[in-house]
C-alpha cells in the first residue's frame, strides 16, 4: 500500500536506529544514556503546530529517557517495550480513528517490517538493514539518529502545501 505523503496524518517510528543512531550509552552505575538530534524535535514540533498526530512504538523499555523526551516535544503516543507492534499499531489506530494507510512509520531493523507492511507510507533511515529498505516506500538520506526523522517530516509537510 503506497500512500500519497500530503494524506499521512500519523507518523508513528521507532526510537533506537531512528530517532538515535543506535547506539546505547551506559553509565559506571548501568544508567542508560541515548542521544536525540535537536533537528528531529524541530520536525516534530512543526508536526504538531500542522495539527498532525505523531507517537513512538518501540521493542526496548527505555527507562523514562524516551518518554521524557517525547514528553517534552508532544508525542502522543509512546509504547515502549513492546513485543507486538502491529497490535500496538492497531491501538493507536484505534484510538485515534486514522486509517492505517494515513499512516506513516519509520523503522531501521527487522522487527518493524511487519507493521510497516500495514502503514500507508513505510520508511526506512539510510542505514537500516536491507530487508526494512526493502519494505519501505522511501528510503532517508540521512541516518538514524542524524536529522532522518526531520527528512521525512519536511517531506510530509512540503506535500501537504502542494
Amino acid at each position: 500500500m503506497q500512500t500519497e505523503p500530503r494524506n499521512i496524518k500519523l507518523l508513528l517510528m521507532d526510537c533506537d536506529g531512528v530517532l538515535t543512531d543506535g547506539r546505547l550509552y551506559f553509565g559506571p552505575n548501568g544508567e542508560v544514556m541515548k542521544s536525540f538530534h535537536v533537528r528531529d524535535g524541530q520536525g516534530i514540533v512543526d508536526w504538531h503546530r500542522a495539527g498532525l498526530v505523531s507517537g513512538i512504538i518501540s521493542g526496548r523499555r527505555s527507562e523514562g529517557i524516551v518518554e521524557a523526551r517525547a514528553k517534552e516535544l508532544g508525542i502522543r503516543f509512546v509504547v515502549t517495550g513492546s513485543n507486538n507492534k502491529v497490535a500496538d499499531l492497531d491501538h493507536i489506530l484505534d484510538e485515534t480513528g486514522i486509517p492505517a494507510e494515513e499512516a506513516a512509520f519509520i523503522g531501521d531493523d527487522l522487527g518493524d517490517i511487519g507493521l510497516m507492511k500495514l502503514v500507508g507510507l513505510p520508511v526506512a533511515v539510510a542505514d537500516a538493514v536491507e530487508d526494512v529498505k526493502a519494505a519501505a516506500s522511501y528510503v532517508t538520506k540521512a541516518k538514524g539518529g542524524e536529522a532522518a526523522v526531520r527528512e521525512v517530516i519536511d517531506l510530509l509537510l512540503a506535500a501537504r502545501l502542494d
